[in-house]
C-alpha cells in the first residue's frame, strides 16, 4: 500500500475530480493517538487481501494539516473523527468509518 500525503486545501478539489474516474479513500490520521495507529496499522496490514487494488489511498496528517482536516469534514458533510477513513466516489463521500469501526469489507462493496 502507498499512501499518497494530502498536505493542502487546494488538493480537496483535486481529489473530488480524480474521484469521478477512480475510487479514492481518505485516512486521517492523529500521529499521537494508539488507536490511531492501530487502525493505520491494520489498514495496511489488510489493504492488499482487500481488493482494493482500483481505490487510490490518500493520508492526512491531522495534526500538522488541522485546516485541511476541517475542510475534508466540510466538503464531505461528514463530523470530524479521529482516525477516520472516507470513501470518495463521485465527487461524494459514500462511506465514512472512525477508529476500531473502520470496514475495507464495506469500502469494497461500495467501490465497486
Amino acid at each position: 500500500m502507498q499512501w499518497n500525503p494530502i498536505n493542502s486545501i487546494e488538493q480537496i478539489a483535486q481529489i473530488k475530480e480524480e474521484s469521478k474516474e477512480q475510487p479514492v479513500v481518505i485516512f486521517k490520521h492523529s500521529t499521537t493517538c494508539s488507536i490511531s495507529a492501530t487502525a493505520k496499522s491494520r489498514l495496511e496490514r489488510q489493504w492488499a487481501d482487500a481488493g482494493l487494488g482500483n481505490v487510490k489511498p490518500y493520508y492526512l496528517d491531522l495534526l500538522n494539516h488541522r485546516p485541511v482536516s476541517a475542510e475534508i469534514a466540510q466538503s464531505f458533510a461528514v463530523k470530524h473523527e479521529s482516525p477516520q477513513l472516507l470513501l470518495i466516489k463521485d465527487g461524494q463521500c459514500q462511506y465514512h468509518g472512525s477508529h476500531l469501526g473502520i470496514s475495507l469489507q464495506e469500502v469494497k462493496k461500495l467501490a465497486s
